[in-house]
């Protein structure tokens, strides 16, 4: 709603499977059908109170949900689904739906989780996670247009790890990984900051696992944005393990950003991970 994108509000659901097909020539409608329109009656109606001029269209369909949103993803700017679940621990993980989508999409994937303050937007940050193959990615891209029209601070952040391998290697290791780390930040940001020189960036090189800096830091921001990748001849994006986590544990609402594919022999550095 911030970009004045029109917004189309999808339910999908597979009622026909459970209640059986109406025929054509009935006045009734399957109970499924009659939740599933007032589910997005209402849907509609809170968008159109939150931004009465937005552009914005419906459709309901007897469809498996995650195959709906995947179909409906290959023509829009993103996709926003939420976090759901029927317990305690479930609320803190992503449903399969949100999942799939989130692994299959060829457009961005938003999924809307943490709390309240993240939700509406109070912390004033964007928390980016930067990976090896990010330099000027669609994923920073999307992250500095957020910041920009949420008049918000970038936080960009490099994770890296210390060899365990060789102890006495460790800490002259450690230097040179921090300071390769601070260069990938730079190169990845660089075309960026030229073109969104209102943004406020702050970056960060952490030692750590990132899905773990991540999800700590992701507790004071508004928004979590992380790079997926096509490897060719696979299907669906590669998400590693700090976008997993991140889908079922994160503070604020992820962002999933398809990235440019990388062969199948391509290496994933801890850095990924």
């Amino acid at each position: 709603m911030r970009q004045g994108r029109p917004l189309r509000i999808v339910y999908a659901s597979l009622w026909e499977r459970y209640e059986g097909a109406v025929p054509p020539w009935s006045t009734d409608r399957p109970w499924g059908q009659v939740l599933a329109d007032t589910i997005v009656g209402q849907a509609a109606d809170r968008a159109r109170r939150r931004a009465p001029g937005l552009p914005l269209t419906t459709r309901v369909a007897a469809e498996d949900a995650a195959g709906a949103l995947l179909q409906e993803g290959r023509q829009a700017w993103g996709v926003v689904v939420g976090a759901r679940g029927r317990t305690e621990l479930g609320d803190l993980l992503l449903g399969s739906v949100g999942l799939v989508v989130a692994a299959r999409a060829w457009c961005p994937v938003v999924v809307v989780r943490g709390d309240r303050q993240a939700l509406e937007a109070r912390h004033g940050r964007i928390l980016l996670g930067v990976g090896d193959q990010d330099v000027d990615a669609p994923s920073v891209a999307f992250a500095f247009r957020e910041a920009a029209v949420r008049d918000a601070e970038l936080d960009a952040v490099r994770t890296w790890r210390r060899p365990l391998h060789d102890p006495l290697l460790r800490g002259e290791a450690g230097v040179y990984l921090a300071e390769e780390a601070s260069e990938t930040l730079d190169k990845a940001l660089a075309a960026r900051v030229r073109e969104h020189p209102e943004v406020r960036v702050r970056r960060s090189s952490v030692e750590g696992a990132a899905h773990r800096v991540l999800t700590e830091r992701s507790a004071a921001a508004d928004l979590l944005v992380l790079g997926a990748r096509r490897r060719d001849g696979l299907v669906g994006l590669q998400l590693g393990r700090a976008a997993h986590r991140a889908l079922h544990h994160a503070l604020c609402p992820v962002a999933v950003v398809p990235q440019p594919p990388l062969t199948t022999t391509a290496a994933v550095t801890e850095g990924d991970e």
